[in-house]
């Protein structure tokens, strides 16, 4: 059984084949042309699946349904002083307007921190309670699987450490003095919201595994 990620974030690829050792494991790229999949869901586990379900589609027009599944990662920060933003528009919040419509596509980063940082700043806060939610999708012909991670901790109006990607250098896990982006590696991999919910998508991989060729 063969696994292929349902995206093109390449920080995502290599955080995911870091901790799913033991599996052949493929970005979108490598196995069929990546295509625009519209994340209209209104929960991470809505978008997850969307992804899943759109790559299986994919694979069994290829005719890889019997060597594939497909694997997917939906997943952001929720700040508590913030009602929650930007939560499932973590990696579009600076396109989201006031209405919470997302106008653009100009979002990334470095200006999603930049907006997180001003937001907080605006309500005169060095910091706001808040945590990571990850829900990995796997789709295979057998059927679709959830599960979900979790990281506590909090959300700081300054940038620290370099390490990592999207909201790292902005978030401080409970039981840390230092930011997502100035952990290493091996510590991140150990705590992190991804790791959690890949760690339970396991128990699905390895049952799936044992009916694939």
């Amino acid at each position: 059984m063969k696994i292929v990620l349902a995206t093109s974030n390449l920080d995502k690829v290599k955080e995911i084949k870091e901790f799913l050792k033991g599996y052949e494991i493929y970005a979108l790229s490598e196995v069929v042309k990546p295509f625009e999949i519209v994340e209209d869901g209104s929960t991470f586990q809505q978008n997850a699946l969307i992804k899943s379900k759109a790559v299986f589609a994919k694979l069994k027009e290829l005719g890889l349904e019997d060597e594939f599944v497909s694997l997917s990662d939906d997943s952001g920060i929720s700040v508590d002083a913030l009602g929650g933003e930007p939560g499932i528009y973590s990696a579009r919040y600076f396109d989201l307007d006031e209405n919470d419509k997302v106008c653009g596509k100009n979002a990334n980063d470095a200006n999603n921190r930049a907006k997180l940082i001003s937001k907080l700043k605006a309500l005169n806060l060095k910091s706001s309670p808040a945590h990571y939610t990850a829900c990995i999708a796997i789709s295979s012909k057998f059927g679709d699987y959830t599960t979900h991670g979790f990281m506590y901790g909090k959300a700081i109006d300054e940038e620290r450490g370099t390490n990592g990607f999207g909201y790292d250098a902005l978030f401080i896990p409970d039981g840390f003095t230092k930011t997502l982006g100035e952990l290493d590696n091996e510590t991140k991999l150990k705590i992190s919201h991804r790791s959690k919910g890949l760690e339970l998508a396991n128990f699905a991989l390895k049952s799936l595994k044992k009916n694939y060729k």
